[in-house]
């Protein structure tokens, strides 16, 4: 292996061999960047989208409501063999009561007329529009399979942008082609333009999405998990999930009430519908006193589970930064404990930031205009990669940059070494690819000229 020279031949050899990685990348994740990027755009306007979902609930009453206990029990009697979850403080005394209930590790979204009791619908938490709408673009519906392919995408298109900005770096002073698309040059040039110049503009904003989204995927936020578990000397919990897998055993925490397994638990038992029952009564008194928190909505009363073993009020909004945990005393209602997102480890913290702008929450409507923005311009990317494929395509093969026979410089071999050992995934499937590519595909001489090899 020989370090970067400086003559021309080595360069375009070098800029070649970046070309081929770039346009591999390209042909594995542009399906995956046009559906996160699609699936992303419409989860950004959840704020917008959600209220007017569920609008048919928003005046459904004028009169004095019934204790929240009797609102939670008018929604069990609804839905025999469930517990109480967390009823959501009504943010106006028009609402529907939207109560949460749990059945082993899942959870039912109930709306309740607070004043005559009438439930008024009964959903599954997971068949709401925007819960959908999430697990299509974190996990394509495929739960933990469907997680690692997105982060294997995910780190796919890290490198795309990457090598995306060394093929698109000047190599003279003009600023057409580099800054802004020339118009007046043909056709292919315009293409060329509009990919490079929108591939620079939005380069930041994708690799940040990218890079915030990895702790909700499966193995690499498993694996920063377990880290934050090992290391992290405050022992707060952790309040986002890594996968489906994650989510519904917290979920199952939640819905279980604390201690039940006690003496009792036996291997191969589900003991989930076998809890001491609790009593909803406190609910009433520590409603007001959980609104007098003036936590930001929507707030989430909870009541004892393996979670927690008090009642709790905590923040439920997606600007993260804003939530708060309340924990209540149930025979008095004193507050016991409350902490707020500037107490949590700073890695918790990073993270938390991170969600809310990938999100398009921390700082609206700028952070949504943002993220439109960065999808519209990923959706471009992938149009105009395909279209100077199409075009330029010979006839027979894939068009695949040729691989020439040179070995990697050890700048380029670093570079990838380095990468692999932030994305563990992606350096997985990079060594896959070389296997097969070298020790199968050159092996025939049909996939070889079809691939360029």
């Amino acid at each position: 292996m020989s370090a970067i020279s400086p003559s021309s031949s080595e360069r375009r050899g070098v800029h070649r061999l970046i070309w081929r990685w770039h346009f591999y990348a390209g042909l594995f994740c542009l399906p995956f960047v046009l559906w996160l990027a699609i699936t992303g755009m419409i989860y950004l306007f959840k704020p917008q989208l959600e209220p007017w979902l569920e609008r048919h609930y928003a005046h459904v009453t004028h009169a004095a409501a019934q204790p929240p206990s009797a609102q939670v029990a008018a929604a069990l009697r609804a839905v025999p063999g469930s517990v109480l979850n967390a009823y959501v403080l009504p943010e106006s005394p028009e609402t529907a009561a939207r109560i949460l209930l749990g059945r082993g590790s899942e959870l039912i979204r109930v709306f309740v007329n607070p004043s005559t009791l009438q439930v008024l619908d009964v959903v599954r938490e997971n068949d709401r529009f925007m819960r959908v709408v999430f697990y299509l673009h974190g996990e394509l519906l495929l739960g933990r399979g469907g997680s690692m392919l997105v982060e294997l995408a995910a780190s796919w298109t890290i490198l795309m942008l990457l090598s995306g900005l060394y093929l698109w770096w000047p190599r003279n002073a003009r600023l057409g082609g580099a800054l802004y698309p020339r118009l007046r040059h043909g056709r292919r040039v315009f293409w060329r333009d509009l990919h490079a110049v929108t591939g620079l503009w939005i380069s930041l904003f994708a690799l940040f999405l990218l890079l915030s989204g990895l702790p909700w995927t499966t193995t690499w936020g498993g694996t920063l998990r377990s880290l934050r578990h090992t290391f992290a000397a405050n022992t707060a919990s952790q309040d986002w999930t890594t996968g489906g897998a994650s989510e519904h055993a917290q979920i199952k925490q939640e819905n279980t009430a604390p201690d039940e397994h006690a003496g009792m638990n036996m291997p191969g038992m589900d003991m989930s519908h076998m809890s001491m029952p609790v009593d909803y009564a406190p609910l009433d008194r520590l409603v007001p006193m959980a609104a007098a928190q003036h936590l930001a909505p929507p707030v989430l009363i909870a009541p004892p589970s393996q979670r927690s073993p008090h009642w709790t009020a905590r923040s439920d909004t997606d600007d993260r930064p804003r939530r708060s945990d309340v924990t209540f005393d149930a025979d008095t209602g004193a507050v016991l404990q409350r902490s707020s997102f500037a107490q949590k480890p700073w890695l918790d913290r990073i993270i938390g930031y991170g969600v809310a702008i990938h999100e398009g929450v921390l700082f609206p409507p700028l952070n949504q205009i943002l993220g439109v923005f960065t999808a519209l311009g990923l959706i471009t990317l992938c149009t105009s990669a395909a279209v100077m494929w199409w075009r330029r395509r010979p006839a027979g093969v894939l068009g695949a940059p040729s691989a020439a026979d040179r070995r990697y410089p050890y700048g380029l071999i670093g570079a990838l070494v380095v990468l692999a050992l932030l994305l563990p995934l992606f350096g997985v499937s990079m060594v896959l690819v070389w296997v097969i590519e070298r020790h199968v595909l050159r092996r025939s001489p049909r996939a070889s000229a079809f691939l360029g090899l």
